[in-house]
């Protein structure tokens, strides 16, 4: 069954048929679903959906772009919410330079504290990096967050930087952006890693893949990405299907 490991269905894309979705995701191959918080309030949102529906995991954490809400308190909440029996990873947390707000050096400072929250509850990371690639690795260095392990969500940075990020024993998060025209370097990048360090993802609603381009974006639509990786790396799609579940498992210590 076909892992999708990053998704945010309590977003209000899907406020009119999310119950009717995602009973229809079982009989259409996708088995396991990770909710990703992107902030306090989707975090609620999130251990909720889990706690609601047994194929549902939950990632706790405050995404880049969210971080000027961030105090001590709502820190200590988050290692609460990450006791729950459903959360499995500290995410989505990183750096985001593309619209530079909140101010870097703000965005540094709560990367860093949750990175620290993940070493000490044990769980994974699952980082966000736009147009931050130096620093980011830097971060993630300096964190020694390898010993909480994790993966690069939405991988956009080319061969060179995914190789470090293998090297610390990282996997990379891959979805619809490997079917646009325009993914060369992805592309490169999935050919370069070895299987078994790569992750399916669907970063729903955003990022659906060719045809679907621009529209809402849900698991239905993994089977796309399946099919690339298949073709790029010469293997039967079966066997992306049962490599990726393989390790998504692993890595959110779900086997």
């Amino acid at each position: 069954m076909i892992f999708d490991t990053h998704a945010h269905y309590d977003d209000d894309a899907f406020q009119e048929d999310r119950e009717e979705l995602l009973a229809g995701l079982e009989a259409a191959g996708i088995g396991t679903v990770v909710n990703i918080g992107a902030s306090i309030a989707s975090t609620r949102t999130t251990i909720e959906l889990a706690e609601q529906y047994p194929f549902i995991y939950a990632a706790a954490g405050v995404h880049p772009s969210e971080t000027a809400e961030l105090d001590e308190e709502k820190m200590s909440w988050l290692e609460e919410m990450c006791a729950r029996p459903k959360t499995v990873a500290v995410g989505e947390i990183g750096l985001d330079y593309h619209w530079d707000e909140p101010e870097r050096e703000v965005q540094k400072r709560w990367f860093r504290e949750q990175i620290r929250l993940a070493l000490r509850v044990k769980l994974p990371i699952v980082v966000h990096s736009r147009d931050a690639a130096r620093d980011t690795l830097d971060i993630i260095k300096e964190e020694k967050a390898a010993e909480a392990g994790g993966v690069i969500h939405c991988f956009s940075y080319g061969v060179e930087v995914a190789r470090e990020y293998l090297d610390m024993g990282f996997y990379l998060g891959v979805g619809g952006v490997l079917t646009f025209k325009n993914a060369k370097k992805l592309r490169e990048v999935v050919a370069y890693m070895p299987m078994d360090r790569l992750l399916l993802e669907t970063d729903c609603p955003y990022m659906a893949p060719t045809p679907h381009r621009g529209e809402r974006n849900s698991s239905l639509y993994l089977p796309l990405v399946v099919k690339a990786v298949s073709e790029i790396k010469g293997i039967p799609e079966e066997e992306v299907i049962a490599a990726t579940e393989a390790n998504a498992r692993r890595m959110y210590r779900l086997v």
